[in-house]
């Protein structure tokens, strides 16, 4: 495929943006070569700056559930822009986008709306200690809940992508704040209770692993952190800002039954643009200024133009049968993968959770990975390879080895064809090397 269009404005881009990109991943630093400048989309495709188009799985990093540029969401944002872009004031919608998180997750009592999820994460950890008065944090290796500095330990995302052992920047005392946890060890987790327990206020966990390659939580995992919390008096948060109305309308703890003190959302509860959210029991909500001395606040929080396309976006999820939908056509190319793996060799395993799916290249793998440790065994160079082949086939997944993919309503059945047609020649172009 042809590249000159974005070569020339990545080459660009470097000399005013740090490494030519916005967010570190999207670099192609991982993959090799040069990234591609993406112009527009539309349902299951995106178009790059030379008119290439790909089928795409990577859905602006999650939040398009209904695939790109939506009808629904387009028309509730342009209505919105109408009224004006941001006041800074109250409004309406906030009220009516609260209503409907809260409605849908028995755990959330009460919600506030931020602009990421780093920024939720961030106030949630905030509030968990002003209400608990204890400062420690326990999160899980390869975990990535954003970049404020107690999360930086041992972190996922593109902190793995890049091997950045750990972030400059980070002060001494933040690190000595945070304690991290292998993924899916319940009974690490106790020792370190044990000796710090009247220390920790919180445990931030996602509920399934995203950020570090797909990692399932196994069985008595979750509900061992819930018995952990109630035991030593620290509260429970779950990173939901991927798998929150992407699992189901009541997110990973629906999924799951599992109900934490405090959840944080972002992605899908904008319907594309930038939100975060973070919420739950009302005795830790209210903590929170004006009500208490917790003090968060943020002149776009509640933008209408996000909210307005949550609310499109939630009411489109409400649809009888759109998760069932959604599963089965992600179980189709779960299927479809799992048999040209076969087909090749195996020299990578997908494993699945609803509409999430990961190719983890690990060579005749007989099982799911069960925390950070194994995923990093990961031939990161053949995913490179593979990455490169599948893009000139026309289909775009995340440029990482440690990031998932994710299915939308935006392909049908004929995307998923077109794309194991893809996956096929891909993989036969770098299992000949």
């Amino acid at each position: 495929m042809r590249r000159e269009r974005s070569n020339k404005l990545f080459e660009r881009a470097q000399k005013f943006i740090p490494g030519g990109v916005n967010s570190p991943v999207r670099a192609f630093k991982a993959v090799g070569g040069n990234p591609i400048f993406v112009s527009r989309g539309e349902g299951a495709f995106i178009h790059d700056a030379d008119g290439n188009r790909y089928i795409d799985f990577v859905g602006s990093w999650g939040p398009l559930i209904l695939g790109h540029a939506p009808a629904v969401v387009l028309s509730a944002i342009a209505r919105a822009a109408q009224e004006g872009t941001s006041f800074g004031w109250a409004t309406a919608r906030e009220v009516e986008l609260a209503e409907r998180v809260t409605q849908a997750l028995p755990s959330v009592e009460r919600v506030r709306f931020v602009n990421s999820g780093t920024e939720a994460t961030m106030s949630a950890l905030r509030v968990a200690r002003g209400f608990t008065g204890r400062d420690r944090v326990l999160k899980f290796s390869g975990c990535y809940h954003g970049h404020a500095d107690a999360f930086l330990a041992e972190a996922g995302s593109g902190v793995a992508t890049l091997g950045i052992p750990g972030c400059a920047g980070v002060p001494q005392g933040a690190a000595q704040d945070t304690l991290t946890a292998p993924y899916n060890d319940l009974q690490a987790v106790e020792d370190l209770l044990k000796a710090q327990g009247d220390k920790v206020a919180a445990i931030i966990v996602e509920p399934v692993a995203c950020n570090m390659g797909l990692v399932l939580p196994a069985p008595g995992f979750l509900a061992g952190l819930r018995a952990l919390c109630d035991r030593f008096g620290a509260l429970l948060i779950f990173d939901e800002v991927i798998t929150g109305f992407r699992l189901g309308l009541s997110g990973a703890q629906g999924f799951y039954q599992i109900r934490p003190d405090l959840s944080t959302f972002g992605k899908i509860i904008g319907g594309g643009l930038p939100v975060g959210a973070y919420g739950g029991r009302a005795d830790i909500m209210e903590k929170i200024a004006p009500l208490g001395p917790v003090y968060q606040a943020g002149t776009l929080s509640g933008n209408p133009l996000a909210m307005a396309a949550g609310i499109a976006t939630l009411e489109a999820l409400s649809r009888k049968g759109f998760y069932a939908d959604l599963d089965s056509l992600a179980g189709r190319l779960e299927q479809g993968l799992r048999a040209l793996l076969t087909k090749h060799g195996n020299p990578a395993r997908v494993d699945r959770v609803q509409s999430i799916f990961y190719l983890w290249f690990k060579k005749d793998a007989d099982h799911s990975p069960k925390d950070y440790t194994e995923i990093k065994a990961a031939d990161a160079a053949l995913f490179g390879r593979f990455f490169n082949a599948l893009l000139n086939h026309g289909v775009a997944i995340a440029p990482s080895a440690f990031e998932v993919g994710f299915v939308s309503a935006g392909h049908t059945q004929t995307h998923i064809d077109a794309t194991l047609t893809a996956v096929d020649h891909a993989l036969a172009e770098v299992m000949e090397r």
